[in-house]
Formats: C-alpha cells, structure tokens, sequence
C-alpha cells in the first residue's frame, strides 16, 4: 500500500507558501490515492468545480430577485399609502383612519424586510416579535418583555403574526397598558410537543383599568382574521388588571416544514 510521509521538511518554505516541488509531490499523491479508490480525479474535479459554480449562480440570482421583488413591493406599499393620504386629506374625522392605514402599511414594510433578511425562507419568532414592537418600545425603560423557546416561523405565517403585533402594539399606546408611562406588556410563548401547538400571550399590566369595547373595530376583526389563516384560536380577554390577547395554533401552520 502506498504510503505518504506527511512530516516532510519544511525548512526550505518562502513567506509560510510551500515550493512547488511540495505541492507537484503532494498533487501526484493524491491522484494515487484517488486512483486507488477507482475515483477518477479529473471527473471529480470537474463535477466539483461545474457543481460550484452551477450552485453559486443559482444563489446569486435567488438574492438579486429577492432584492428586486422587495424593492418593488415597498415601492406599492408607498403608493398605496400615498394614495390613502390624498383620498382622505379633505375627509372630515378621517385623521384617525388615515394614521392607521399608514401605520399598517409600515407594519408591513417591516414585516417585508425581515423576510428579505431570512431570504424568504423561514424567521425567528423572537425576531419578528421584536421587530413588530420595537418601533413603540422606549430604549430607556423597556416596555416589553419577551420570552419564548426558539423557533422558526414559515414565510407565510410572518406577515400575518407581524400584523397582529402591530395591531395590538396600536390599540395599546392609544388605550391600553402602554397609555400611561407605567404601563407594560408581556409577551410570551410555549410549544406544547405532545399537541403539536404554540400558544402566544400577550398581556397587558399596570395600565389603566380596562373595560370591554361597545363595538368591535376593525383592528380587532383584522386580528382574529389573521387568526383564522393560521387555523388557530383567538382569545380576547378584557380583564380589569389589563387586556389579554391569546393565540392558540398548530405548529404545521408556522413552521418552514408546513410550507414544504
């Protein structure tokens, strides 16, 4: 059997580079070696080299599509929400509408970058909840917490639970725990294995107390509609210590594998 001494001298080595000579030597005993095992050098190399490239050009195009779609998507959304602005400028009450169809355009902007970031493919939960309330967080006294297990989050889930965020980040700096400077918000999720479900709370303490709405708004509708695309349920609980939100879901409808 062939034998490769690989402790040669090295002494004779310019700059930390070996001669030439070294590498002829070590080039000719890998061919042995491969010859050895009936592999072809030339044929793997070949295969290696067209598998590369094949592969690095695949992802260079994936990037500059995923680039392009996300450039033109946030280019809509500024249309659409510049087309909102004007058709309520001249409305009478309509500030309110007006802000928060902006609002939601921004939300989903946002939700759109994160998805860019992860390539469209999947997105860390804790991410997506950070990036939905960080934009109504205080950078000096915290208003949420944040806790959960790690898990990623299929493309077509984020949108919809970014949404939710923001919607429930909305309602609770205008009425809720987060109206008042003492206010927080706690935000927290569990996997039950055995079911194969996550369940999502969001609860609201130390804010005013907290009455039931006379009507359901649109928010409110909006949230449990995103529920429903995920075929999970939606629990709105007005408690007087502050407003619970509660979203229980199969794992098949968030996780990459469901969109497999």
């Amino acid at each position: 059997m062939l034998e490769i001494d690989h402790h040669q001298d090295r002494r004779h080595f310019h700059d930390g580079a070996p001669p030439l000579d070294f590498l002829a030597a070590e080039n000719v005993s890998l061919r042995l070696l491969l010859a050895q095992a009936e592999i072809n050098a030339q044929e793997l190399l070949d295969q290696a080299g067209i598998d590369a490239r094949e592969r690095a050009a695949a992802d260079k195009l994936q990037k500059l599509i995923l680039e392009e779609l996300h450039h033109r998507i946030k280019n809509t959304l500024a249309t659409v929400s510049a087309i909102a602005s004007q058709s309520l400028r001249n409305v009478a009450g309509a500030e309110h509408a007006q802000h928060a169809i902006e609002g939601r355009l921004l939300a989903l902007g946002r939700a759109h970058d994160l998805l860019l970031q992860a390539r469209w493919s999947s997105a860390d939960l804790e991410k997506i909840v950070r990036g939905a309330t960080e934009a109504f967080d205080d950078p000096d006294v915290a208003k949420f917490s944040v806790s959960g297990p790690d898990i990623r989050i299929a493309s077509g889930a984020v949108i919809a639970i970014a949404m939710t965020l923001n919607e429930l980040c909305t309602n609770t700096t205008k009425f809720g725990a987060l109206s008042i400077p003492t206010g927080r918000v706690d935000i927290a999720w569990t996997v039950d294995d055995s079911a194969q479900r996550l369940r999502l709370t969001w609860t609201e303490r130390n804010g005013p107390t907290v009455q039931p709405p006379a009507r359901q708004s649109f928010g409110t509708r909006l949230i449990e509609t995103l529920g429903r695309q995920l075929k999970g349920n939606v629990t709105l609980s007005y408690e007087p210590t502050g407003f619970v939100y509660a979203f229980d879901v199969p794992l098949a409808s968030l996780t990459p594998a469901a969109a497999a």
